[in-house]
């Protein structure tokens, strides 16, 4: 653990070279580390998020989340920006693939940056994990009951939020999936049908499901905290980081 760090603000170059908003922690001093990838939930680039970014870098690594929503609602209120984006569709596939790729190579241009990355991300960012694991070259991704990897979602959910259960040949680095067995989005049975593709194509997965726990039991100021599940969750993600960054 580290008491000594860099928090803040910076710009970096996303999809198709757009600059976008992005929140940056690191600790002092130049040793090597690997780089973490936070991507933030649907609600938005919040303090909660921000919260787990200098956790990260309390743990020794460099971490920076992309505001994902920084195009269509530049300055705005988390909740704003989250409606904003929902309205317009959600994010594209695309762009978050480009937006993750941009983060990866801000972390590698800082000094003591080792060339490993890791993304991690929680409901539609865990997801959004998924996807970018399968589309870009990651070392290692968590995936925090990310939703609609398998099915297809409710109605009145963003039109880009589309299942990518397909995408899970080119899965580029092991894969470690933290989930609620209360949970619906995603279930139990979406999430044993994910493990099963995984092991069917040989691709590296642990995946871990807590008894007593729904959707969003990392995140602190909900009602859906679970502190056991979160705690040992966090272990879990520290250790497989540890490995592999």
């Amino acid at each position: 653990m580290s008491d000594a760090l860099r928090a803040e603000t910076v710009t970096i170059k996303g999809h198709d070279g757009d600059e976008i908003e992005a929140y940056l922690a690191r600790p002092l001093g130049d040793e090597p580390r690997g780089g973490v990838v936070v991507i933030h939930h649907m609600p938005g680039y919040d303090a909660a998020t921000k919260e787990m970014v200098r956790r990260f870098a309390a743990h020794g690594y460099a971490a920076l989340c992309p505001n994902l929503y920084s195009r269509e609602a530049p300055g705005a209120e988390p909740d704003d920006a989250a409606a904003t984006v929902r309205e317009a569709g959600g994010e594209p596939d695309e762009r978050l693939d480009g937006d993750v790729d941009g983060a990866a190579r801000h972390l590698n241009s800082l000094d003591g940056a080792n060339g490993r990355i890791g993304v991690i991300g929680h409901c539609s960012g865990g997801r959004q994990t998924f996807l970018s694991a399968c589309s870009l070259q990651i070392d290692a991704a968590v995936d925090c009951y990310g939703a609609f990897v398998v099915k297809d979602p409710p109605a009145g959910m963003p039109t880009t939020m589309k299942p990518i259960l397909g995408l899970a040949p080119r899965l580029s680095c092991p894969l470690l999936g933290l989930f609620g067995a209360e949970d619906k989005f995603p279930s139990p049975a979406e999430t044993a049908e994910l493990s099963a593709e995984l092991d069917r194509l040989g691709k590296e997965h642990e995946f871990h499901t807590y008894e007593n726990a729904g959707h969003a039991f990392f995140a602190v100021d909900r009602p859906s905290y679970r502190v056991e599940a979160a705690v040992d969750g966090w272990g879990k993600i520290f250790d497989f980081f540890g490995r592999y960054l």
